[in-house]
């Protein structure tokens, strides 16, 4: 047994079966079988957090037993040549003993008393021996830790580690830890420490800023750390209020003078001088190709230059057979420790090279960016070829990236039109590439330049998308607006797309009338000779604002011409135009096309490195698979829309995401988690401004009163969603809810006067799914007599359809009313189906509805059979927090999984060791299982 649980390595997040070896480490030598760990990792990984948990570990013992006897060193640089510095820091708890020789033996006693006065030893097995009979002797378990083994003087570590390699018999245990594995012995028992991923990595951040960062500055710490949990305190440690406000770009390296880039600093200083000089070659072009580092080396003294950095483990060949250093930290230090004269003549060098060999056009980009480094030429020639060159880079090139690049040529640029235009569109690639707070502050450097229309246009026209998606709608939407009018006169082609955007923030908004007004202002744009894409987006708004006023057959051209033109290159590569198709193929009602669409549009913007875009390209996916009745891609696809527009600051997204996480929570019965889902939903979309969501949250909580039998709950919540201003969409999702509720609080003229709107899309779309959830409502308002036929009628459409979910609701009525009709076995019939199908889906309260019809019909139903005893004892949250529990998630964990909060997830597993009668987490474990 262990007696080691009590002491919680919370804070070590992410080293879970690090604590586990070292648990098992101590336990075998407090039961007399020591061992030993060399745990190994660079600077920053958490090695002396491990050895700190050691110790810990070693003062908890049973009641009647003694702690561990805890002996620490730790080498330091300037005692590296030290001889036994390192073993008369270990030994000092233990100095009594060596004046006292019982029971040690007295020549033992005498010779380390002497080496630790005097520095100086016998050499041979004669010292490291005494050592060993000396920590064997100590009347106790003996816990050795020694860090920073690679700067330890090595007859303390020759000692140490000969003690290590024999205590397999003795309550011993060791425990060591290097940055440089050259160092240890190879014969040890190695634990190396992997990078935090990016759970543990955020888990860590939020215990280091208990108050909470934004989603995106969060993200950006994390990226930035690389999984090392000391450049995360670092960083966290480094902010600012401007860094919080968003008002300034997030740091990208831990803070200069700070521990960890005086680390790899004195590692660096380590190299020779020919080596120096390559690894700053490979910091100033990450990811070099091999011809060139090669030929680079060659310049200096050979390939030996390039070996010894391999050795030293600062080097390191990708995959792809390009070199970088071993750690992107590492190389932001090797570059900014380099003077500024050492900087200019690599890249120089650099330029150099890649002038004389065939790469293409990536090839032209860097040789570019290496010039304009290196101020190699007149600043403003500099700056024109940056701009060229990534006009004519391909887009997957990972370095340099665009905004840096634009960036770079816009300080290169004097003041004036080109040096803000050249900001506006770093600024832009900035948004693209998720770093919303950077483009922030690139747009803030243009308000003090001289600029004409058009390049405050283009700054608008990104304002206002970083408002669209972070800030409130209807300023985005005014800020849309006013960079569309300053574009009309130099590009059509960007003044239509933002008053596209223009649209769908009146759109999020769910302010019919404005966005009227803006596809009003975008027919008067019109001209025959119109590009492409122009023209797609001038149609795209026209049926829209068909489908707002009521006019589906009107509006069924325009949106017929979007989603069959999309496909059509250039849109075919344009996610945002691919978008367009997909929901033109929506409110067609053409699911499957719109599904392609929407999909296509995910892989496109994934192949660009789009981030930025990815939560808007998911809501078109996730309304497609909604439309389906696949919840189960619904669930996953929105649990990464969330995540991501949490990374990138797309709050508007994020409030969406959380609504559909709500729904096919409602889908599932989990009343807890819908509820506090579509609350958060709410909350967001109140604070900026997005009626959709709002709808959508509201929708969800709809469809989890319906399924709960709260009709009258029903109604009232759906009242608001089926107004004429919320999307069309949401609309012919809520309204077979209403008039199902409605009908059954009797209220049969709200229900007929809902399903007018239905009825007249469903007729100008044709879509079976639709036809058939039109037929099902003309059921339950039709007189006992006709409500056989429509719902005979319902189920022929559902069976040309694709929603089986919705299918299973049309039987599950259409069995009541068999069942109130007298005709129990036709009833049974479509109950069974109905059941299936729910059980299928995971539907709790669904299946229960099933199951009672089948009861009241006369027939004996089993209990479900996908869910345990427990499971049935407890609600689907419960269930759901019991399942990762016993799997062995912690709290915080658990809570960061279901979004709710770890305060949340302790109460509820009060109540379920409460219900299921256990009293701890491995009673629980071992239950479910």
């Amino acid at each position: 047994m262990s007696y080691l649980t009590g002491v919680r390595s919370g804070a070590l997040r992410g080293r879970d079966k690090e604590s586990d070896a070292l648990r098992a480490l101590m336990d075998r030598a407090r039961a007399g079988a020591g061992g030993c760990l060399l745990i190994l990792g660079g600077p920053g990984a958490g090695k002396t957090a491990l050895l700190d948990l050691a110790a810990a570990h070693a003062g908890v013992g049973a009641p009647d037993e003694q702690g561990f006897l805890v002996l620490r060193t730790q080498g330091v640089s300037g005692e590296t040549d030290l001889p036994y510095a390192g073993l008369h820091a270990l030994l000092r708890p233990m100095a009594d003993r060596l004046d006292a020789p019982d029971p040690v033996p007295a020549a033992d006693s005498r010779m380390l008393a002497e080496t630790l006065r005097t520095g100086s030893g016998t050499g041979g097995l004669a010292l490291p021996a005494a050592l060993l009979r000396l920590l064997q002797t100590a009347g106790r378990p003996v816990l050795v830790c020694a860090d920073d083994l690679q700067w330890l003087d090595a007859p303390s570590r020759e000692a140490i580690c000969f003690v290590a390699r024999r205590v397999r018999t003795a309550p011993v245990a060791v425990v060591l830890a290097s940055a440089a594995p050259g160092t240890a012995p190879g014969d040890l028992p190695p634990l190396p420490l992997a990078p935090l991923d990016e759970r543990a990595s955020l888990q860590a951040l939020d215990d280091l800023v208990p108050e909470g960062l934004p989603g995106d500055l969060r993200a950006a710490l994390v990226r930035a750390a690389r999984g090392n949990p000391l450049a995360l305190a670092e960083l966290a440690g480094s902010l600012t209020d401007a860094h919080r406000e968003g008002s300034a770009p997030p740091p990208e390296t831990p803070p200069r003078g700070g521990r960890l880039w005086r680390a790899h600093a004195d590692r660096l200083r380590g190299l020779p001088a020919d080596t120096a000089d390559l690894v700053l070659l490979v910091a100033a072009d990450p990811g070099i190709d091999a011809v060139t580092l090669v030929r680079a080396a060659e310049s200096r003294s050979g390939l030996a230059a390039l070996e010894a950095a391999e050795i030293a483990g600062v080097v390191v060949e990708s995959p792809d057979g390009g070199f970088d250093l071993a750690d992107p930290i590492l190389r932001h230090v090797a570059y900014a420790e380099a003077s500024l004269a050492r900087r200019r003549a690599a890249h120089r060098l650099l330029a150099s090279l890649l002038d004389s060999v065939s790469g293409g056009e990536h090839q032209r980009l860097r040789r570019a960016w290496h010039r304009a480094a290196a101020l190699d030429g007149p600043p403003d020639r500099l700056a024109e070829d940056l701009v060229r060159a990534l006009a004519a880079a391909p887009k997957a090139a990972a370095f340099p990236e665009p905004f840096r690049v634009l960036e770079r040529a816009a300080e290169l640029t004097g003041q004036g039109e080109a040096k803000a235009a050249r900001l506006a569109a770093a600024a832009r690639h900035a948004w693209q590439a998720g770093q919303p707070q950077r483009a922030r502050s690139l747009l803030s450097r243009i308000d003090t330049l001289a600029a004409g229309a058009e390049v405050r246009g283009r700054a608008e026209l990104v304002r206002g998308s970083l408002e669209l998606r972070a800030g409130k709608t209807d300023s985005a939407c005014d800020t849309l607006l006013a960079a569309a009018e300053r574009l009309l006169r130099t590009d059509r082609e960007q003044a239509v797309r933002a008053l596209v955007r223009a649209g769908e923030a009146s759109y999020l908004a769910g302010d019919n009338r404005r966005f009227l007004a803006i596809a009003r202002r975008a027919e008067t744009l019109r001209r025959p000779d119109d590009d492409h894409v122009t023209r797609l987006a001038l149609e795209y708004l026209a049926g829209m604002a068909a489908t707002f006023r009521g006019r589906h057959r009107e509006a069924t051209a325009s949106l017929r011409r979007v989603a069959t033109e999309v496909m059509v290159p250039p849109s075919a590569g344009s996610p945002s135009v691919l978008v367009w198709g997909g929901v033109a193929s929506l409110l067609l009602g053409n699911g499957a096309d719109a599904l392609t669409l929407a999909s296509r549009a995910v892989e496109v913007a994934r192949a660009h490195g789009a981030v930025a875009s990815m939560p808007q390209m998911l809501e078109i996916l996730i309304q497609a698979q909604l439309w389906s009745g696949r919840y189960d891609a619904v669930a996953a696809n929105a649990m990464d829309g969330l995540r991501l527009a949490q990374e990138t600051g797309r709050a508007t997204s994020g409030a969406q995401h959380l609504a559909w996480l709500a729904f096919t929570a409602a889908v599932a019965g989990d009343e807890e988690t819908c509820a506090l889902r579509a609350a958060r939903a709410v909350e967001l979309a109140a604070a900026h401004g997005v009626s959709v969501a709002e709808a959508l949250g509201t929708l969800a909580l709809a469809h989890l009163d319906v399924a709960a039998n709260r009709h009258a709950d029903a109604v009232n919540r759906l009242r608001t969603v089926a107004r004429t201003g919320d999307p069309l969409v949401v609309r012919v999702m809520a309204t077979p809810l209403l008039v199902e509720s409605a009908v059954r609080t009797g209220d049969m003229a709200q229900a007929r006067d809902a399903l007018v709107m239905l009825d007249r899309w469903a007729d100008s779309t044709r879509d079976p799914d639709r036809l058939a959830l039109a037929a099902r409502c003309h059921a339950l308002l039709a007189p006992p007599a006709e409500a056989g036929e429509r719902f005979t009628q319902a189920l022929e459409l559902h069976r040309q359809g694709a929603c089986a979910f919705e299918t299973a609701r049309t039987r599950l009525l259409y069995g009541g009313m068999l069942r109130r009709s007298r005709r129990p076995g036709a009833a049974r019939e479509h109950l069974h189906g109905a059941l299936e199908t729910f059980e299928r889906y995971g539907a709790r309260l669904w299946s229960e509805h099933a199951r009672a019809e089948l009861r009241a019909a006369g027939e004996s139903v089993r209990p479900s059979g996908s869910r345990s005893e427990a499971g049935r004892l407890l609600t689907a949250q419960q269930f759901q927090i019991a399942t990762l529990v016993a799997e062995g998630a912690t709290n915080r964990e658990v809570a960061a999984r279901l979004f709710i909060s770890p305060r949340t997830v302790e109460h509820h597993l009060r109540n379920i060791f409460a219900r299921l009668g256990v009293r701890s987490r491995v009673e629980l474990a071992r239950l479910l299982s």
